[in-house]
């Protein structure tokens, strides 16, 4: 019997042309695992796709859940953001899918594992780390990098080998989806320059189609997590969803930007992440609320430190641990409920309050009940800015001599 492999598959062009390149060039039987993190696909079809394909046996696991919680529960709580602006939804996908991966390679006593990637990308950092730091002994086999394919090479193959590919040469975009937001490559959005088409979207309203009326929600919070949407209590993979369906509606969570890869290209990289554009924004706020200026402004810099780690494939970095052990800390406190006004693509904190607020009104009024004695500020500015006059000074000093 040939020896096996276990492939990461999603159903899409470059698992698909795994498949038959394992078979082809590695003479290897493909068992293939996909892995439910919240996309929305019809995983009969997938695991029948996989089947005809010629893989052995194909295992459908229900991850969303995990995810949600595991992954990007700590996220939210990190303010994760890449570059200003990317909310890391693939990225955070892989570790865990990583994991299922080497978890079925085990079972099935298999020394080789498989994912589509290509050697242009982030995505093969964060499965050859990930599987290499939970399972050093297995065999990693990448077709699509190893070959060097380019896009077009890939769905010419997929042609020739009667391979079936919700992608052509007119529509080549590569798509990548979670519950936590969906990216769109390739194609005309490899010219930065050029506006994306109105049909790579699918999650988001556009805009200027979005409801003439705004809409308002609250989101509750305990301990740093989402609990609640005005006031309905929901399981974490539940919540995060239901905030994409009533957020992209009204147009929220459209990302365009110029991003660093890890390998060192500069790429445009398309995204729609309703959901996680207004809890990321929610929760920041709520933590300027209830931590000190200190905290805050400290914080910031961990959280780029979390967040780089996840977006360059360092999930099991024991750094990643040590930073969370500090931000889990900090969330103690970050209990409460943030109202957000949506309308036409925009989303704005409107309002929030909580138990821990460091807000206190007699001091922060400018009525005349205030509890802030004015008479305490000069004093308080000449001991502020005393370094500053005094490097002044000396700087005039010099420049008459």
């Amino acid at each position: 019997m040939k020896d096996l492999v276990v492939l990461a598959y999603s159903g899409g062009l470059d698992t698909s042309v795994s498949i038959k390149w394992l078979q082809k060039e590695y003479s290897l039987n493909v068992i293939t695992v996909t892995v439910e993190v919240g996309q929305k696909a019809d995983f009969k079809a997938i695991g029948e796709k996989a089947e005809k394909l010629g893989a052995v046996k194909h295992y459908s696991l229900d991850g969303k859940d995990e995810f949600a919680e595991k992954y990007v529960f700590p996220a939210i709580k990190a303010n994760a953001l890449y570059g200003g602006k990317y909310p890391l939804n693939s990225a955070l996908s892989r570790p865990l899918i990583a994991s299922k991966l080497v978890e079925i390679a085990k079972k099935e006593g298999v020394s080789n594992v498989a994912h589509g990637c290509t050697g242009k990308g982030n995505d093969q950092v964060r499965f050859d780390v990930t599987i290499k730091s939970l399972a050093p002994d297995l065999n990693i086999i990448a077709p699509v990098r190893e070959w060097n394919l380019s896009r077009d090479e890939e769905i010419k193959f997929a042609e020739d080998n009667g391979i079936p590919v919700p992608v052509t040469h007119n529509s080549p975009y590569s798509i990548d989806e979670n519950l936590w937001g969906r990216s769109i490559e390739c194609g005309v959005l490899d010219i930065p320059d050029q506006e994306p088409p109105k049909d790579v979207f699918k999650w988001i309203t556009l805009p200027e189609k979005a409801p003439d009326e705004p809409k308002y929600i609250t989101i509750t919070f305990e301990k740093g997590s989402p609990k609640a949407i005005d006031d309905e209590n929901l399981k974490p993979a539940e919540l995060i969803m239901t905030l994409n369906q009533i957020v992209g509606t009204h147009g929220v969570g459209l990302i365009d930007h110029m991003e660093d890869r890890l390998v060192g290209i500069k790429s445009r990289e398309v995204y729609e992440c309703p959901a996680a554009t207004v809890l990321l924004d929610a929760h920041f706020d709520l933590e300027k609320m209830v931590l000190t200026r200190h905290e805050v402004q400290f914080k910031q810099i961990i959280d780029a430190k979390w967040a780089f780690l996840v977006y360059s494939g360092l999930w099991m970095d024991p750094l990643k641990n040590d930073l969370e052990a500090f931000i889990n800390k900090t969330q103690t406190c970050v209990s409460g409920d943030v109202k957000l006004k949506l309308y036409k693509g925009n989303s704005q904190v409107v309002g929030r309050s909580s138990p821990m607020s460091l807000y206190n009104h007699d001091l922060a009024t400018y009525n005349v009940d205030t509890t802030f004695d004015q008479a305490w500020s000069p004093g308080f500015i000449e001991i502020w800015g005393l370094a500053t006059k005094t490097a002044n000074i000396v700087k005039r000093k010099a420049k008459k001599k």
